[in-house]
């Protein structure tokens, strides 16, 4: 079984955080194999101080739908104060830090760039180092593997909280290892004092599920490890008209629209013969998000081989052939005068592209250099064969 940072702390480098105050953050995943929370092992442990909780997007339970601002809050019964970085700020403040000699991170990931708590991850590792505190990774799984990366690397241009890391969609790394990326690749002073915590017996070919780790849903939309699966190319479809299946019993894996032939569609997608996937004709109606009440038709992606299965291409595929045989009705949504869709691409030009009909499979081909060239960039701060 995979040890988990959080237990490498506890059996060996208790040192780092002995006799010293902790603002900890973390969700409903960070647990240890036997289900035990951080909180509580941090809280009951004499030698240490849980002075503060910081909870990223979704909550300390991870119970709020995503987007869903948060109010910091006292804790119920130790009366420890849980700030959270997804309301009015979106990092800790000095007045937040104030009295923390060391700020951990421990927060399960799901692997692709847009997801949000790499971008609370990078904030909060500035933060710290702007109050003179220490940060500290409690590393965990990337859970669709450590060893594909895919997709466009972000343009500066297009940095959000869905995207602030010049990284590709879907990066490859850990957390641990995205920290030091990030704090080797920072222009800014100064320098974060980072400590990665390593997992024990992780290997980058590994899913989730062959680590022996529960698997605790990082947010409400987040069921599964076939969800994490899709993700990092389903996601890209929360930038159209389509319904990515929010609101659904199976979010990233239904996909269509009230305009949708379903069957049509279906058959269209299976005749391009993707790798590691099939399609299959489905009806939904979402309680919630795009379409809430009103009946849906359009695919379930089955993901049949997920080590064949190439989620970024899937979902260009998704878009292209709805884009074209449906004119009067796809369109691109705009978020406060922005294309959502380029926030998530990190760049306008994949839109610009699939607008004027460009080939999926030349489009990701496009991106080859600047996958090798990340993959090279990136070797040095991996933790794990």
């Amino acid at each position: 079984m995979t040890e988990v940072g959080l237990s490498v702390l506890f059996r060996e480098r208790f040192g780092l955080v002995e006799g010293r105050s902790i603002g900890l953050i973390t969700n409903q995943t960070g647990i240890d194999p036997q289900f035990r929370r951080n909180l509580t092992l941090f809280a009951e442990h004499p030698k240490v101080e849980l002075a503060a909780i910081f909870s990223p997007e979704h909550g300390i339970s991870g119970s709020a739908q995503a987007g869903t601002q948060i109010a910091s809050a006292i804790g119920k019964g130790r009366q420890i104060p849980i700030y959270s970085l997804y309301g009015e700020t979106r990092q800790p403040t000095p007045k937040m830090l104030a009295g923390i000699d060391v700020l951990m991170y421990d927060v399960q990931d799901i692997g692709a760039r847009f997801y949000t708590y790499i971008s609370t991850l990078l904030r909060s590792m500035k933060a710290a180092a702007a109050n003179n505190v220490d940060f500290i990774v409690l590393d965990r799984p990337n859970p669709i593997r450590g060893d594909r990366v895919e997709g466009n690397v972000l343009q500066p241009a297009f940095q959000s909280f869905v995207g602030e890391m010049a990284i590709p969609v879907r990066h490859a790394m850990t957390v641990g290892e995205l920290a030091q990326f990030c704090r080797a690749e920072l222009d800014s002073a100064p320098s974060p004092r980072l400590h990665v915590v390593p997992m024990d017996g992780w290997q980058r070919r590994m899913w989730y599920d062959q680590t022996g780790l529960p698997w605790v849903p990082p947010s409400p939309n987040m069921p599964t490890v076939e969800t994490a699966t899709l993700y990092p190319g389903t996601c890209l479809i929360e930038g159209t008209n389509l319904s990515e299946g929010r609101g659904t019993t199976k979010p990233f894996e239904w996909i269509g629209a009230p305009w949708i032939d379903p069957a049509r569609w279906a058959d269209m997608l299976n005749s391009l013969e993707l790798p590691g996937t099939h399609f299959r004709a489905i009806h939904f109606t979402p309680t919630f998000s795009k379409y809430a009440n009103h009946e849906c038709h359009g695919v379930q992606v089955h993901v049949t081989n997920r080590n064949h299965f190439k989620p970024i291409d899937v979902a260009l595929h998704l878009i292209t052939t709805a884009q074209r045989n449906y004119l009067d009705h796809f369109e691109f949504l705009k978020t406060r005068g922005r294309y959502f869709f380029d926030l998530l691409a990190g760049t306008d030009e994949l839109r610009l592209k699939l607008t004027k009909h460009d080939s999926p499979t030349e489009i990701v081909q496009s991106w080859e250099a600047e996958v090798t060239k990340f993959t090279e960039q990136g070797r040095p701060y991996l933790l794990y064969d």
